[in-house]
């Protein structure tokens, strides 16, 4: 059966391409036994590959049927699946047989799979994996030939990550995966859609179909749809209840929109002035990007003020090239270079001095300190140091004893 034949036959409306490929993998894999594993958001109509695999297949002629594992509670789920003994817990009164007993030979359809507690888990891997499963009470082993067909709106491959979801399970499961795309990845079909369901209501009520103008049509397209084709099918329903009016304009449709939804789509004019949700998504990432960067250089930052914190030599050092840098006259300073010499440093356009003995007492250094201030002070305590030796003090400085003896002058500084 080709895919027009599918979807005429099951009420299919599309022409999106990754719609057309997963109706194409559901109908090559429907006449096998192999798991499937579909994928979509919610209201995306994973039930209904479901019922064209089971409908397409050769067990079409026995049961089908379709159960959401987040509906049942995990108290009960075992006992809904594999049934039980009478007497096996409180209110068994009776012996109930399971799905897997009572669908024996067809399909089974278990939606929101991801939810799905881990002891139930272990009890399908056994099923799946030998056509095995024992009642709830029981110890008896008992047979069944059932094809399971999963569907999630998780991503299970984190949640075997995390621990919720068995990942010998998984791969088990995905043997054959189908991803149903979600209705804002086929604008193309919105419309199409949405005559299909006006069609319908205004022939279940008795009354004219209701049409969209222009500006309408590109508003419905631009709508998010995080409720996918259930949510749009909704809204049409409403509109053909409601609305007065057969000819919908952009402000009518507003109205039947969620304001939550509406007012924080992504507003970027493009060059026809529409909402472009690839240039929002390319903005957003270049904001991220921006962040990101930020945060490591202030990352960089605060690495190296801890090195030099937790390396004192590396302190005095850096103390020295800063002093040399504040107090000489920017002239080459005469003294004997050495192997261990560091380069000479870049003379800053505006200078912070940094005092030796503030590095270890705090953390930020404090940019507003008097400069010559600060000079004045430190030639002072180098002549007490070196009792007025100005070629050892000048040496400790780490400048030349010629620019020593001019900041003398300039300071009016008597030894």
């Amino acid at each position: 059966m080709d895919i027009q034949s599918i979807k005429n036959r099951f009420g299919i409306i599309g022409n999106s391409p990754a719609l057309s490929y997963a109706l194409q993998v559901a109908a090559q894999v429907a006449n096998t036994d192999l798991t499937v594993l579909i994928y979509g958001e919610s209201g995306v109509g994973k039930e209904v590959f479901s019922q064209i695999i089971h409908a397409l297949s050769s067990r079409k002629h026995n049961p089908f049927i379709a159960v959401n594992c987040g509906a049942i509670p995990e108290g009960t789920i075992d006992s809904e699946l594999f049934g039980h003994e009478k007497g096996s817990f409180t209110g068994a009164v009776d012996s109930r047989k399971g799905y897997f007993e009572t669908v024996n030979g067809g399909t089974i359809f278990l939606d929101e799979i991801g939810e799905m507690p881990l002891g139930t888990q272990a009890r399908l891997l056994r099923v799946l994996e030998a056509g095995e499963y024992i009642r709830v009470g029981s110890s008896k082993v008992q047979k069944t030939d059932v094809r399971v067909i999963a569907a999630t709106n998780k991503d299970l491959l984190e949640y075997t990550h995390k621990g919720r979801f068995r990942q010998d399970l998984y791969y088990r499961l995905n043997t054959v995966p189908i991803r149903v795309p979600a209705l804002k990845d086929r604008p193309e079909d919105i419309i199409l859609l949405f005559r299909k369901f006006a069609a319908d209501f205004a022939e279940r009520y008795k009354t004219s179909s209701v049409q969209l103008d222009d500006e309408a049509k590109e508003l419905l397209i631009r709508y998010p749809w995080p409720g996918n084709v259930r949510e749009l099918k909704n809204i049409a329903e409403q509109i053909s209840v409601l609305s007065e009016d057969k000819l919908i304009a952009a402000r009518q449709l507003r109205q039947f929109l969620p304001e939550h939804n509406t007012n924080r789509m992504p507003v970027l004019a493009g060059s026809n002035g529409s909402v472009s949700h690839a240039e929002f998504a390319n903005e957003r990432e270049i904001l991220y990007k921006l962040f990101f960067d930020m945060k490591k250089d202030v990352t960089e930052l605060k690495k190296m003020f801890v090195d030099i914190l937790q390396n004192p030599q590396r302190a005095n050092a850096m103390a020295a090239y800063t002093k040399e840098s504040l107090l000489g006259d920017y002239q080459p300073v005469e003294r004997e270079k050495s192997a261990s010499s560091p380069p000479a440093l870049v003379q800053p356009s505006q200078p912070v001095l940094i005092n030796n003995n503030d590095i270890y007492d705090h953390e930020e250094v404090e940019e507003s300190l008097n400069i010559m201030d600060k000079e004045k002070e430190l030639i002072v305590k180098a002549l007490k140091k070196h009792r007025g030796k100005r070629k050892d003090a000048s040496s400790d400085l780490g400048i030349s004893e010629r620019t020593l003896y001019r900041k003398l002058k300039e300071y009016d500084i008597n030894e």
